[in-house]
């Protein structure tokens, strides 16, 4: 009997997705759904959800909300990760108000830049004390992590524990249907092949073919070019960061221009702000995206947790696939974020990297990728650097190594000077005091 906890399930949508895919595979049998939050309320809206996805779908899973964590954790095969440490008032607030006083723009701050590096600092402590208690009641479960920023948060769980850990993000398998579809070419997404590493949210798509392997990038470039070059119009305003650095540096990049303006040093510049309606960069995005949430809030909860006749159809998340296939023995291949050890030969060998892997009863196994195009593996190594430099900053809880975190930020380091960058780290940690270990 699989036991799947869901670590911030209050997450109701994202919840739905991850355990709602476990719900509707049979194969999964058995199945025992363990939900864990420190929101008694939105805990409960996932139960009342998962129960109506379960009873509808005709099954019978057990699903059961705690809020004494190691209870929810005692016994588990598989370990869901979607929590936010802070939340959007005030974490993310901060994370955006205090850098615009520097002159600091950011689109997302949840991956990368000073936003991304002050979320992790914030939730590695909190995932060192699920390590901890999971070494103690469910040694040997898998750790399945879906909270940003991925490459550092997995990253430091995979070097600093024992505990069985692997990143996933869905950029990796829309990232080739969505680039199609953007450019009129969707009646080749199904049948495409395709090749995609790097490091989460900077995976490059190295190799994309039709069903009889022509190539495609071709024509992928002259539209996204065209595009660019106001030649043609197509459904893809939103995509002009990634086909510029396509038309650059030869490759796309798996995840979204607003995600990738912010891990560059090219795009969010107060020099040129003529950049921003130039490249369609949405400022200020993330939270945007917070405020509408929590105001459409109310009409989702009458959609997911009042409607009894609920129902779900399979997303494209990889968690499901992976319980499925370790249950079962079933092999199938998901991309996964671990550590390099020599799957990608010209990014260090201790960074978290997106690579192919083979999942089956005896668990994850990353496949080799071989050395990326040098540019694409350059641009890699410029976000590897603040990665692991944050990693060892919440290692050591010293202020020089975060100061020196924030020094290699590409984004950061093209906007401000060295003291500026000190300062703004100061200040943040100040603001941010309640939410994380103190820093020396």
């Amino acid at each position: 009997m699989p036991k799947v906890t869901f670590m911030g399930a209050g997450s109701t949508v994202f919840a739905k997705n991850v355990l709602g895919d476990c719900i509707m595979m049979p194969e999964i049998r058995d199945l025992e759904i363990a939900l864990y939050d420190i929101d008694p309320v939105r805990l409960e809206d996932s139960r009342i959800m998962l129960e109506s996805i379960s009873r509808n779908a005709g099954r019978e899973v057990s699903v059961r909300s705690f809020t004494d964590r190691k209870e929810a954790l005692s016994g588990a095969s598989y370990v869901v990760n979607a929590i936010q440490v802070g939340g959007y008032d005030p974490c993310t607030i901060t994370d955006f108000e205090i850098p615009k006083k520097y002159g600091l723009r950011q689109t997302i701050a949840d991956t990368l830049g000073i936003g991304g590096i002050f979320r992790a600092l914030r939730t590695i402590p909190v995932l060192e004390e699920f390590a901890a208690d999971m070494a103690e009641v469910c040694p040997d479960a898998l750790f399945i992590n879906y909270t940003n920023p991925m490459a550092m948060l997995t990253g430091y769980l995979q070097r600093y524990t024992d505990i069985k850990t692997v990143g996933l993000c869905h950029s990796v398998q829309v990232c080739v249907p969505q680039l199609l579809k953007s450019l009129d070419m969707e009646d080749l997404a199904e049948e495409a092949k395709w090749e995609i590493a790097g490091i989460n949210h900077q995976a490059w798509l190295l190799r994309v073919e039709d069903k009889n392997g022509n190539d495609l990038y071709p024509e992928i470039k002259k539209r996204a070019f065209d595009f660019l070059d106001g030649k043609a119009e197509y459904d893809a305003a939103g995509d002009k960061v990634r086909f510029e650095m396509m038309r650059q540096f030869g490759y796309y990049i798996t995840e979204s221009s607003e995600h990738n303006s912010e891990y560059t040093p090219w795009f969010i510049k107060s020099a040129y702000p003529e950049l921003i309606d130039r490249y369609n960069i949405p400022l200020d995005e993330y939270p945007r995206r917070c405020i509408k949430q929590i105001e459409d809030w109310a009409k989702m909860r009458e959609e997911l947790v009042e409607n009894r006749e609920l129902k779900h159809e399979k997303s494209r998340e990889f968690a499901a696939c992976i319980i499925e296939s370790m249950e079962n023995d079933h092999p199938y291949r998901v991309h996964g974020n671990v550590i390099n050890h020599g799957m990608i030969p010209n990014l260090p060998d201790n960074a978290c990297v997106e690579v192919p892997c083979l999942v089956d009863r005896a668990g994850i196994h990353p496949c080799y990728v071989g050395n990326l195009p040098e540019q694409c593996a350059a641009i890699n190594r410029t976000n590897i650097n603040p990665q692991l430099l944050t990693i060892q900053a919440a290692r050591s809880r010293r202020k020089e190594d975060l100061y020196m975190a924030a020094m290699l930020d590409p984004h950061t380091a093209a906007e401000l000077p060295i003291d500026s960058i000190r300062q703004l780290c100061d200040e943040l940690l100040e603001a941010h005091k309640d939410w994380m270990p103190e820093y020396t």
